[in-house]
């Protein structure tokens, strides 16, 4: 089989939402697929710090930080992190309208003291708020916002409970970053985050084929919520997971078991993967 570049989403794709740990079977397919000739690609709006324990089990690299930062094992082949007035900016507006922050920069991440609080209160909706609760459970490198220590930032995390609390913020920077706000909002949270609008997941896609001399036809990407979406509209061939967004699998030209259920297993196996 011609080689292919596997792309994955690692929270509710890879992972069940919040933890480092693939399924079995998950791993299996990722290194048979290795073997057969094939490169996979962690695909996330993690940061490399916060995705470096699943790097550890042997992936090719990594579109990290929703895009704005792009690497394979032995390169860094794309990095662009906020710039600090609009950092700033953005910071201001969502502190005075109530809205919880979480920021990360490459190798740390830090949140609003009082956001494990508004989250424990908050429903269960979509997996990136589960990561998120998660996290801040285990402490999983998210510090207090107090020790932030100037570190360029590459993306910005929201949480509130109403659009409007975002409205002063998009209009200072909405020409320059998108909003990109979760279709799945739990009950009594809405939760998303700012992304340049000179990057996306699906970028990250077309820098890492355009380094390995492989067209977007050879390319296959896994997601399962809406952050995933520029991902599945560039790649070759696009599976949602069934746990993921109503609306993405209706873009996705596959859906595949959960990921609990031994989904990427299978569909690595359907496509002639393994």
């Amino acid at each position: 089989m011609k080689q292919k570049l596997i792309f994955l989403d690692i929270d509710g794709t890879l992972t069940s939402p919040g933890s480092n740990i693939p399924p079995e079977s998950a791993m299996k397919a990722v290194k048979k697929a290795q073997a057969a000739g094939h490169k996979v690609f962690l695909c996330t709006g993690r940061n490399p710090a916060m995705l470096a324990p699943v790097l550890a089990l042997g992936f090719d690299g990594a579109v990290a930080g929703a895009g704005g930062y792009v690497f394979t094992n032995d390169e860094v082949l794309f990095d662009c992190p906020m710039k600090k007035e609009d950092f700033e900016t953005g910071m201001r507006l969502l502190g005075e309208n109530g809205v919880f922050r979480t920021i990360e920069a490459k190798d740390a991440t830090w949140g609003d003291e009082d956001l494990g609080e508004f989250l424990s209160q908050a429903g269960e909706g979509n997996s990136e708020l589960m990561r998120w609760r998660k996290a801040l459970a285990e402490q999983l490198n998210i510090r207090p916002m107090k020790e932030y220590d100037g570190s360029p930032i590459y993306k910005i995390v929201i949480m509130c409970k109403e659009m409007k609390q975002l409205e002063p913020a998009k209009k200072a920077l909405e020409k320059d970053y998108n909003f990109v706000v979760q279709d799945l909002a739990a009950r009594n949270c809405l939760n998303g985050e700012l992304i340049n609008r000179k990057y996306d997941k699906g970028r990250g896609v077309r820098i890492v084929a355009e380094y390995y001399g492989i067209g977007l036809e050879d390319t296959i990407g896994f997601g399962d919520s809406m952050n995933d979406l520029e991902m599945i509209e560039t790649v070759g061939y696009s599976v949602c997971m069934d746990n993921g967004s109503p609306a993405l699998k209706a873009k996705s030209d596959m859906v595949c078991p959960a990921v609990e259920e031994d989904g990427l297993y299978k569909a690595f196996d359907q496509l002639g993967l393994l």
